[in-house]
This record gives structure tokens, C-alpha cells and sequence, in this order.
């Protein structure tokens, strides 16, 4: 059994979730703790997935950065299948890839398509675009 008030794998993704949404907008940790008025010190804590974020600071951080609520639980199903091993307790989320302008224009418009199965046919085709590239760099 665990310990409800430990963070999971869960208060992880939504850590990941809310730095990659802060540097989208090019935003520091000051910045969004200004903005939410906590110290930069928690907003790292928060987005390192140490401290678990409460369901009404989650709705502030929502509306401080912009996106919905569900933003921060999107790839949670794919995220929690993830082995243990991947995930060791002590050490935070992989690496968020880098980000230019073209790839954080391609997210936002992203996150506006409303119409669920139109994004996943997108996201398939932007994977088997991917997939198509990499098998041609390995041949």
C-alpha cells in the first residue's frame, strides 16, 4: 500500500506538464510564482513532481498559463503504463525536448483542435511521419 500524500506518477505528469506549458510561454519560475503568488522555490517543487499540486491550485495554474484544466492530464494513460524503472521516485521526469518557434506554434495550434478523434488522426500522421523519417535515417 502507499502513501496517498506521497507524489505519484501522476503529480509527475502534471509537474512535466506545467514546466513545459511555463517555457512555452517563455516563462521563468519567478515569473509564474508572481503570478500565483508562491515562491519560485514551490513552482519548481510543483513541477519536479515533488509537492502534489491541490485540485484549486491546479484550476489557478490553469488559468494563470492559459489552458485547460485537462491540459495537465493529457498522455496520462501512456505516462502511467510506463514501467516503474523508467520513473525512479528520486529523480524527475525525462527531459522535455527543446522547443523552437515552429514546434511551439505546431503545439498550440494543437491544443485548440476541440475535435477529439480529428487530433488523434493528426497526431497518428505526425508519427508515422516521424517513424517514415527515422527508418529512411537508419537505412
Amino acid at each position: 500500500m502507499t502513501d496517498s500524500k506521497l507524489p505519484s506518477k501522476i503529480d509527475q505528469l502534471v509537474g512535466q506538464r506545467l514546466r513545459w506549458r511555463r517555457r512555452e510561454l517563455s516563462l521563468t519560475q519567478e515569473q509564474l510564482g508572481e503570478k500565483l503568488s508562491l515562491t519560485f522555490q514551490q513552482v519548481q517543487k510543483y513541477e519536479k513532481g515533488v509537492n502534489r499540486i491541490s485540485a484549486g491550485r491546479l484550476y489557478e495554474m490553469s488559468v494563470a498559463l492559459d489552458v485547460p484544466v485537462l491540459y495537465f492530464f493529457d498522455g496520462a494513460e501512456d505516462y502511467l503504463a510506463m514501467p516503474n524503472q523508467q520513473l525512479a521516485e528520486d529523480s524527475e521526469p525525462g527531459p522535455l525536448p527543446l522547443m523552437d518557434h515552429e514546434a511551439m506554434e505546431l503545439v498550440a495550434a494543437f491544443q485548440q483542435i476541440r475535435d477529439e478523434t480529428l487530433r488523434k488522426s493528426f497526431l497518428n500522421t505526425i508519427k508515422a511521419a516521424a517513424a517514415s523519417g527515422k527508418k529512411n535515417d537508419d537505412g
